[in-house]
């Protein structure tokens, strides 16, 4: 509290205190991580500034920002309620919305778990009590970021249904939506609201890249089959198969919600359940979300904003499964193209080898089958175009192979790999100028560094351009100090993944 009311008042960023770092500058008029910046030091707070004014600017129409303290290590805790005009105001549980990424959302659940049933009390009663104050009347929710030593701050109201709202609905019975319109059309609400059962969590299936700093993607879906049979299992989505993900929206695919008896049996259920998904297309955040949801710090509720800060490294580290499905892709492509699987031959054929990325696979067909060399432990057991069954130290598992284009995407119990087929000869078109800075998606131009220009010296790391798509600002940074040899990008350009927006020439090639 001392240090939210020092942030009050100050007439310029010369009279903010070190004492009350860190902060967090915020956008006034939304929300959605948009216009947000975390600040730890005085010297980087101007510039920080600027930049959330500027996407605030653009994604609302209104550059005000704020800044408050930031927590380290808090929880994201928020109440849903839903309040009637005849003075009926309830408070629906909790819900913890710890796991962020660019402040916004990945991963949720109800009720909030670890929690002591006294800070639940207060929690209720402080959202109950912001609803009678302004007189709220609908659905809402009231958000608080919990801090290590228990204490809830309050941080905002948003006077609507969240995205996570389902796990609300699946603990309390309820439909939320329709709930919200009768209210809208004066229905009063039950003077007690039910009682929660069980437990539930839900991911949000993004089309982006993690490993490359949240990137989204866009292209053509070519699948998205979860399987939604299984009882306590739900799919939000508004895409379907031949459907295109562009850059104009969020890059959110699809929920999915699991409903279980036990947190436990909630979390298991719904990694089951994204596990066996295909979902072939631009590449998503689908295999970060199993892996979260059997991290241990996850399992065992050690819930905090931070967790992908610290881990993401090690949830994108890619795994064994890559390795064997390119093995199981380069044994469908030689079905496809005729080979057999077994038969009789007076001698081996000659060895064939086929790239996908850094994974090399050498196999021939043999007598008993193809036979895979330099892949210990492995097996072939069958081959067909579009599935490949290998046994792997004894465990005979699933390959399902699909093509479209030149990617090639394999399902199995080890994840789903998208795979591109390296061609034997580079296209001398394909190769850029070394320090060559290309667009990472597709999106707009909405602003470049302050005084850049060709012939202008950079550092690495420095910001040059700024990119916009799918709602999200994302900076393009000099990969080396050196001389900026060229620079394309102008405020307003729209360009394409792959676009070249700048070059770099690094000191030592530059002297």
């Amino acid at each position: 509290r001392t240090r939210g009311k020092r942030l009050m008042g100050l007439a310029s960023l010369a009279e903010v205190p070190e004492a009350v770092l860190p902060v967090l500058v915020k956008a006034a008029a939304g929300g959605g991580g948009r216009g947000m910046r975390i600040v730890r030091s005085l010297s980087a707070l101007a510039g920080e500034l600027e930049a959330a004014r500027s996407e605030a600017a653009s994604a609302f129409g209104d550059g005000e920002v704020f800044l408050e303290p930031y927590i380290e290590r808090g929880r994201h805790v928020e109440v849903q309620v839903l309040a009637d005009a005849h003075g009926t105001v309830w408070a629906l549980g909790t819900r913890d919305c710890s796991l962020q990424r660019r402040h916004q959302k990945v991963i949720e659940e109800s009720p909030a778990p670890g929690l002591a049933p006294s800070l639940v009390e207060t929690l209720h009663a402080s959202a109950v009590s912001a609803a009678r104050a302004v007189g709220y009347r609908g659905a809402g929710t009231v958000e608080f970021l919990v801090s290590p030593d228990g204490r809830a701050h309050f941080l905002e109201m948003n006077t609507r249904l969240q995205v996570e709202h389902p796990v609300t609905e699946a603990v309390f019975g309820l439909d939320l939506v329709a709930l919200q319109l009768r209210v809208a059309e004066g229905a009063a609400l039950p003077e007690a609201a039910p009682q929660a059962s069980g437990h539930a969590v839900e991911a949000r299936l993004y089309a982006e890249d993690p490993s490359k700093g949240w990137t989204p993607q866009t292209g053509v879906l070519h699948a998205l089959e979860v399987p939604g049979a299984a009882p306590g299992l739900r799919v939000d989505t508004g895409y379907g198969a031949g459907d295109s993900i562009g850059v104009h929206y969020d890059p959110m695919i699809a929920k999915v919600i699991a409903w279980a008896p036990t947190r436990h049996e909630a979390v298991r259920r719904l990694a089951h359940a994204l596990r066996r998904a295909r979902v072939h297309g631009p590449v998503t955040n689908r295999e970060l979300l199993v892996r979260s949801l059997e991290h241990p710090e996850f399992t065992g509720a050690q819930l905090d904003t931070g967790f992908y800060e610290r881990n993401l490294d090690a949830l994108t580290v890619p795994g064994d499964g890559e390795r064997y499905a390119a093995v199981a892709a380069a044994l469908a492509d030689a079905a496809s193209r005729g080979g057999r699987f077994g038969g009789w031959r007076n001698v081996a054929s000659q060895p064939q080898l086929k790239v996908y990325g850094e994974h090399e696979v050498r196999y021939r067909a043999g007598r008993d089958g193809y036979v895979v060399e330099d892949v210990a432990g492995l097996r072939v057991v069958d081959v067909a175009p579009d599935r490949v069954r290998l046994e792997l130290d004894g465990v005979v598992r699933n390959f399902g192979i699909a093509a479209h284009g030149d990617q090639v995407y394999v399902d199995s119990p080890l994840g789903t790999c998208t795979l591109t087929a390296r061609p034997r000869f580079a296209d001398p078109q394909d190769r850029a100028l070394p320090g060559s800075l290309l667009a990472p998606m597709p999106g707009t131009v909405v602003r470049v560094g302050d005084g850049l220009g060709e012939g202008v010296r950079v550092t690495q790391g420095q910001p040059l351009v700024w990119l916009e798509a799918m709602k999200m600002e994302h900076r393009i940074v000099s990969p080396a100090s050196g001389i900026l040899t060229a620079l394309h990008a102008v405020p307003g350009r729209q360009v394409e993944v792959g676009a070249l927006l700048a070059v770099v020439q690094e000191e030592d090639s530059a002297s």
